[in-house]
């Protein structure tokens, strides 16, 4: 496996790989990792769909990508995904799969027409007041202290970064500012989370930087990501042969271990209560999926709230006995052993009552039946105790969705502080309560807001114990390689597998990556897995990135003696034209 950029690897078609059709396939796991690394088998390593049998402990597939209407509760998305233009292996899977919605189209078509159509962009970023403009005014805010620390972590080696929070690293002054308030809030980060995770995002999205504020960088689907993506790939994937088993959890993997040498050599699995287990040889590849972001999720209801389980977690687990069998197989508990730090809380918002949406639009400046852009990403309620943010996306957000109602969605990084309107952690609260203080921060009367929550909307809130478990602090070796050294017929794939090439967490992009880079390292195909876009060493997206995190200010450059050699050195390169374009420095 190897990587590469540019149309002539983009459009190459991988030959035959010798003794495909000998192998047979096996994914742990039905997410959005096993089922883009399903496809690359298929569609560059010419193996036959009937021999890839995907395993899944649940009754259906997409794992984190979902989107359903649950009897009795109503419409549930746990979360929503992020795109841009460069998540180059994911529009590399997508391109190849026909959607569902465009006759001879695919996914990508379908996407793309949508957001040239339709561009994404948020007119009102934040509030504050029950539902005034924040007057963030599209500014970072960030003092020359904070501005230096945001280059420091940048320039640091990614070995300087290891198991630091990212509190350790940025001050009080950065923490405070605007550039953290629209960080945090569209990434979900904390914090105490990782200050790796963060240096790798400011690589990763250095090119977003001037997006952050009204989100022009994001993409969206049409519908919710489980109907958009999901459904499509599944289509195709079942079409070409592939078998689903679901209800099947997979409790163990069995290894044969010695110098220099791994192969998996059995799978154990529990089926409607009765043990049973798969013999492997040499030829009987295996894609285990490690870890979850939405494992032991709990959905309550209008008049429930969520629980937190505590308890035995599947995914969590697996991982766990496999790490028992070689230090090479990774440190599951450095991720998934603290719920107290990786939990926060979503809440699916249907409104049933007409005088809602009109709140939503007087923030959205949009009419949200337009059936387009409404909200363009979440407004984050600057002055909530949960820290609140909700978005509204394209609206139906499901196929099946009513006309007449909106479905929103909200979550908190707070979710044990009482709330403003509700005195109480988010934690505690029913559907109908998390309705009640969404409506208090849109600034419905207070008088209404008991009546037009309890009857106006119905609420699904879901607990995720895990959900940020991807972003805790750790070091080399926490994350297994994708495939481990000496590993002859297995990987590990999806967001806690340590990709070859510097990527980040948390995104489609890198679950699509892993199991693109599995499936090309153990089939031996030969075509090269897409680079990340290399903003990180693009010098105008760099001196542009500066320029916004100075808020169009000048660089200060102290003291006069260095500004004048600085000034020496660029003068005759294309350095002193980037430089003057973007007004970071004068004689």
């Amino acid at each position: 496996m190897y990587y590469s950029s540019g149309n002539y690897e983009a459009f190459a078609r991988p030959r035959k790989p010798v003794s495909v059709d000998k192998k047979n396939a096996w994914f742990i796991g039905a997410g959005l990792a096993a089922l883009a690394g399903a496809a690359f088998l298929i569609r560059d390593g010419h193996m036959a769909g009937s021999r890839i049998t995907i395993l899944e402990r649940l009754m259906l597939p997409g794992g984190a990508l979902d989107g359903i209407k649950q009897p009795e509760k109503g419409f549930v998305i746990r979360g929503g995904r992020e795109m841009e233009d460069h998540f180059e292996c994911l529009w590399d899977l997508f391109r190849s799969i026909p959607s569902l919605e465009v006759e001879g189209a695919s996914v990508l078509d379908e996407f793309y027409w949508l957001n040239k159509d339709d561009p994404n962009y948020s007119l009102q970023r934040a509030t504050v007041n029950r539902g005034q403009d924040a007057h963030t005014d599209g500014l970072f805010n960030l003092t020359g202290k904070a501005q230096s620390e945001l280059i420091t972590i940048f320039l640091a080696s990614p070995r300087e970064m290891e198991n630091k929070r990212i509190d350790e690293v940025l001050g009080e002054d950065l923490l405070r500012s605007n550039f953290w308030l629209y960080w945090r809030t569209m990434f979900a980060f904390e914090e105490w989370h990782s200050a790796l995770e963060m240096k790798l995002y400011l690589h990763r999205f250095i090119h977003h930087i001037g997006g952050l504020p009204d989100f022009r960088a994001l993409k969206f689907t049409k519908y919710n990501q489980y109907e958009s993506l999901v459904l499509p790939l599944c289509n195709w994937l079942a079409k070409q042969g592939v078998v689903f088993q679901f209800g099947v959890e997979v409790n163990d993997v069995d290894f044969e271990i010695r110098p220099g040498y791994k192969q998996a050599t059995r799978i154990n699995y529990q089926r409607d209560g009765v043990s049973g287990g798969i013999d492997l040889c040499a030829d009987d590849l295996v894609f285990v999926t490690i870890g979850s972001l939405t494992e032991n999720s709990d959905a309550g209801d209008h008049h429930t709230p969520a629980k937190i389980y505590e308890g035995p977690a599947p995914a969590w687990d697996l991982w766990r006995r496999i790490a028992t069998k070689s230090m090479a197989f990774g440190r599951p508990d450095v991720f998934g052993g603290n719920i107290h730090a990786t939990k926060w809380e979503s809440a699916t918002i249907t409104t049933l009552d007409a005088r809602i949406p009109n709140y939503i639009r007087k923030i959205a400046k949009r009419d949200p039946f337009s059936g387009k852009v409404v909200t363009g990403g979440i407004v984050t309620v600057k002055d909530s105790s949960w820290l609140l943010s909700w978005t509204v996306n394209r609206q139906p957000h499901f196929k099946h969705q009513p006309r007449d109602q909106i479905v929103v969605w909200l979550y908190s990084l707070f979710v044990d502080k009482p709330g403003d309107f509700v005195k109480k952690p988010m934690q505690d609260c029913t559907g109908a309560e998390i309705t009640q203080e969404w409506l208090y921060h849109l600034g419905v009367p207070v008088a209404d807001i008991p009546q037009l929550a309890e009857t106006g909307a119905k609420t699904v809130p879901v607990m995720m114990p895990y959900v940020t478990s991807l972003f805790m602090p750790r070091q080399a070796g926490d994350r297994p390689d994708i495939i481990p050294q000496g590993a002859a017929n297995f990987a590990f794939i999806g967001q806690f597998a340590e990709s070859a090439e510097r990527d980040c967490v948390f995104t489609t992009e890198y679950s699509v990556r892993t199991a693109m880079e599995a499936a090309y390292t153990l089939l031996n195909i030969e075509r090269g897995v897409p680079q990340v876009f290399n903003s990180t060493y693009d010098v105008r997206k760099i001196f542009a990135a500066i320029a916004r995190i100075c808020d169009g200010k000048e660089v200060q450059v102290e003291p006069q003696s260095l500004r004048k050699l600085l000034l020496k050195t660029v003068e005759a390169t294309e350095l002193r034209g980037l430089l003057d374009e973007r007004l970071l420095i004068s004689n």
